[in-house]
């Protein structure tokens, strides 16, 4: 019922995009979201950094085909300025573009290096309780030989913005384990209204910058910052590890891929039939294949040889190890 209830929800969706990679991946995204999910009638952004002292070049996308491509497919350039990030941190991006987003409307933010692969306007979504991507790996903290551990650092952080720490835990993992601790991927992030949730991000974000508790002394903050911020900014928000259902986004819904090498080593089956349907359209493909990797990976098959060399139903644990696999084929490419 959620489901088919959430059909008329109206909600904005927002990628980044920018020169360079990330340009091409916001066209992907654009395409692959017209074509597997044309029930979805809200905006789609594409956020765009402008130039200033945040940027040694200009950030903007300039290529003419990638713009006149994402204009056919309806995705709205939004303009932002960079006061606190850029160049150093890129990450900051998504922290900074929810300023630009229309006040008071409900919105999803996606990293670029996403597909969607079915039917977003039927995600059962509760905005007024944000949540963010499960998929991750216990990449931060890195707990120190002599400490301070797991509980010591993230509670340090709860108590310096006035947050409940213990009702953040996830009491059914062991203590001192990554995964009792409130932690997401930031490849998604939603809530009801961006401005608000923009706003804390920031604050929080610049807070544990400049005045870290000494609990983190020894941890690093690049590329980390926003995965340390964003779940104290779920917390305060009310919202959590619980909030969206499994099976929808990073499921049948959507794929954060990161990389075309990994998504053909570990998607399903689906998702590299997705990417394959949506960047076979000749209007698209002349655009795409100005990209190396799309170029390669898609259009000349070198990616379904990297899937040839994975069982998709039995991949190594760590993603380091898929990687270095797929190096030493010399099948790698960013």
């Amino acid at each position: 019922m959620a489901a088919k209830a959430n059909q008329s929800q109206k909600f904005n969706i927002m990628v980044v995009g920018q020169s360079g990679r990330l340009q091409y991946e916001a066209l992907l995204f654009a395409a692959s979201l017209r074509q597997f999910s044309p029930g979805f009638n809200g905006r789609l952004f594409v956020a765009e950094p402008q130039p200033g002292p945040a940027w040694n070049k200009d950030p903007r996308i300039g290529n003419g085909d990638v713009l006149a491509a994402l204009n056919d497919l309806d995705a709205e350039i939004l303009p932002f300025e960079s006061k606190h990030f850029g160049e150093n941190y890129p990450y900051g991006n998504k922290i900074e573009a929810l300023a630009a987003l229309p006040e008071g409307e409900p919105f999803v933010f996606f990293d670029t290096d996403t597909l969607i692969t079915g039917d977003v306007a039927a995600v059962p979504f509760d905005f007024t309780r944000p949540s963010a991507s499960l998929r991750r790996e216990g990449t931060w903290p890195q707990i120190e030989l002599y400490g301070p551990g797991y509980t010591q650092i993230w509670k340090s952080l709860y108590d310096k913005f006035g947050l409940d720490f213990e009702s953040s835990l996830d009491l059914g993992q062991p203590d001192e384990y990554w995964k009792r601790y409130l932690y997401f991927n930031a490849g998604f992030f939603y809530y009801e209204c961006p401005r608000v949730f923009g706003d804390k991000f920031l604050e929080y974000a610049l807070a544990i910058l400049s005045d870290p508790p000494e609990e983190l002394v020894c941890q690093s903050m690049d590329p980390w910052l926003d995965q340390v911020a964003l779940p104290l900014v779920i917390h305060a928000l009310g919202g959590g590890r619980d909030t969206l259902p499994e099976g929808y986004l990073d499921g049948a819904v959507s794929c954060h891929y990161r990389l075309f090498p990994m998504l053909y080593a570990r998607e399903a089956d689906h998702v590299v039939a997705a990417l394959e349907e949506v960047a076979s359209p000749n209007r698209i493909k002349k655009v795409l294949k100005q990209y190396e990797p799309i170029k390669r990976m898609v259009y000349q098959n070198r990616g379904q040889k990297v899937r040839a060399l994975f069982d998709q139903d039995d991949l190594p644990r760590r993603e380091q190890a898929i990687r270095n696999r797929i190096k030493r084929e010399g099948f790698w490419m960013r």
